[in-house]
């Protein structure tokens, strides 16, 4: 009898672990169910995706990894409607220049180049300032002689030019012998070019009009034009002006400031230019 409830707890016992592990399976099958569940809403989140909106999206970022972003175009990276997101999200244009570009460092030629130039402007600069100051004083001795009507001073891309009208003040009609009226002229121009201590060469240039000369001394036009040039480069020589920097030119007929049809310009044509050349080749325009 003794024996008889220690058996019988035994057996309750036994009975209920058993029930227990029968009961088991439920846990498993309940996060079956659950991974089976979070399956089907990935793929219906896969399967509601918008099928342009995700090119759209596709296209951007090829853009956008390859630099090669068209300007004006619509989507992500201006700032249009993201394919995942219909509010967009503003994102700066990328540059395809400046991101693919790199600065390149200056060379050693190219700043030697820069140094030249800015050398050979400072020169062209101081030049020209020398010019000036040559051709007011050229101006101021041509005013107190009383001859400022028959001289013109300007400056071109060859450089100074002093122009000395020939009639009635350098020679006569068909002549190359100075008058004396006009040796006190070309004497304080030669003094001032000394003075001035120009390091510039001047070449003396004369020319006549069209009308044709035919004399024993002067065949034609073209040594007279020479003649009358030589003559006056002598004077600029007495004054004490460097030989070495001196040159003339005959020109003739070949090379008129107006037009040889009418009597005034015929006499613009006659004349002698005394050309303070420039050392700078670079041109007048250029300089401000």
């Amino acid at each position: 009898m003794s024996a008889g409830p220690t058996s019988n707890r035994r057996r309750r016992s036994g009975g209920g672990h058993g029930e227990a592990s029968h009961e088991r399976w439920l846990l498993t099958y309940a996060d079956m169910i659950t991974l089976l569940l979070a399956l089907f809403i990935v793929l219906w989140s896969i399967s509601s995706v918008n099928i342009s909106k995700f090119a759209a999206l596709k296209e951007s970022l090829a853009q956008a990894f390859s630099g090669k972003v068209l300007q004006g175009s619509s989507g992500v990276l201006d700032g249009g409607p993201a394919p995942l997101n219909p509010q967009g999200t503003q994102i700066d244009n990328v540059d395809a220049q400046s991101s693919s570009s790199v600065s390149s460092l200056p060379t050693p030629n190219s700043i030697a180049q820069t140094i030249r130039d800015q050398i050979n402007q400072s020169l062209s600069q101081a030049e020209l300032d020398n010019l000036r100051r040559i051709q007011a004083q050229v101006n101021a001795a041509a005013k107190a002689l009383g001859l400022s009507g028959t001289i013109h001073t300007s400056i071109d891309e060859r450089g100074l030019v002093i122009r000395l009208l020939t009639d009635k003040v350098l020679f006569d009609s068909g002549q190359a012998v100075l008058q004396r009226r006009a040796v006190p002229l070309l004497h304080d121009i030669g003094l001032i070019l000394v003075k001035d201590d120009t390091t510039n060469p001047i070449r003396v240039e004369g020319n006549t009009d069209d009308v044709p000369i035919s004399t024993s001394q002067y065949p034609s036009n073209w040594e007279l034009s020479t003649a009358r040039a030589a003559a006056v480069l002598e004077v600029v020589l007495k004054a004490g002006f460097p030989a070495r920097r001196l040159s003339i030119a005959g020109y003739g007929q070949e090379n008129p400031v107006a037009s040889n049809v009418t009597t005034r310009g015929r006499s613009l044509n006659r004349r002698v230019d005394v050309v303070v050349l420039r050392n700078s080749t670079t041109p007048l325009g250029a300089l401000k």
